[in-house]
């Protein structure tokens, strides 16, 4: 049986959770959260961070390591695909969404709402609450100029270009103020990822302590 050490705010865990119940894969959670890590934790993985997947012995960590074991080793439905120039666009999306949306959105909304408080008990700073923002309004301008070339963002095919970003979307969305009807093409898009089997427990996560928007868990928003 798979174990997959993770926290529900961890975008990075999202992906991988999603991308396993993409494959159909039965898995385990165990909850850690990354503000106040275990011992545990540091043992299987020196960097402290989450996700962590355990599977027969075998301790894999980092979500993209993961990920390309997940593609190698679990093959019957593959999420990078396509000939070498499709693989690469799919990687460069997934790299974006993971580095860049994670530096510039997460980092600056959610560890501010999320990590800050639970951390330390402070308050989220204002300006560095609005610089996510207005990079979100960026992120999700460039979603809709890809979307109106394509079903899905790097291909009309779902693939791991999709879950991630959908993974760090949805974590901001959570905590609300992503302003979907201002983007009609990534609304869509994220409609139609969250109405996926893989989203179903995902839309059941709760952050303890902070309520989720009200159309958080709403297939049609």
């Amino acid at each position: 049986m798979v174990l997959l050490i993770h926290h529900p705010v961890s975008a990075a865990s999202r992906k991988i959770r999603l991308l396993m119940s993409e494959k159909k894969m039965l898995f385990i959670l165990k909850e850690e959260e990354p503000w106040k890590l275990s011992e545990d934790v540091f043992k299987l993985n020196p960097a402290g961070e989450l996700p962590i997947f355990l599977n027969d012995g075998n301790v894999i960590v980092g979500d993209y390591p993961i990920a390309e074991y997940l593609e190698e080793t679990v093959t019957d439905i593959q999420l990078i695909f396509g000939d070498a120039k499709q693989k690469a666009e799919i990687r460069r999306l997934t790299d974006w969404f993971d580095k860049k949306f994670q530096r510039e959105v997460y980092r600056n909304i959610v560890q501010e709402k999320v990590h800050k408080r639970f951390a330390s008990g402070k308050a989220p700073d204002s300006q560095i609450l609005k610089i996510g923002l207005n990079n979100l309004v960026f992120h999700l301008e460039y979603m809709e100029w890809l979307l109106e070339r394509r079903q899905y963002l790097a291909t009309d095919t779902i693939s791991l270009a999709d879950l991630s970003a959908a993974a760090q979307l949805s974590v901001v969305d959570y905590l609300g103020g992503v302003p979907w009807e201002d983007f009609k093409n990534a609304k869509l898009w994220y409609s139609k990822i969250k109405s996926r089997p893989s989203f179903k427990d995902i839309l059941k996560d709760n952050i303890r302590g902070i309520l989720p928007a009200k159309h958080y868990a709403n297939l049609d928003f």
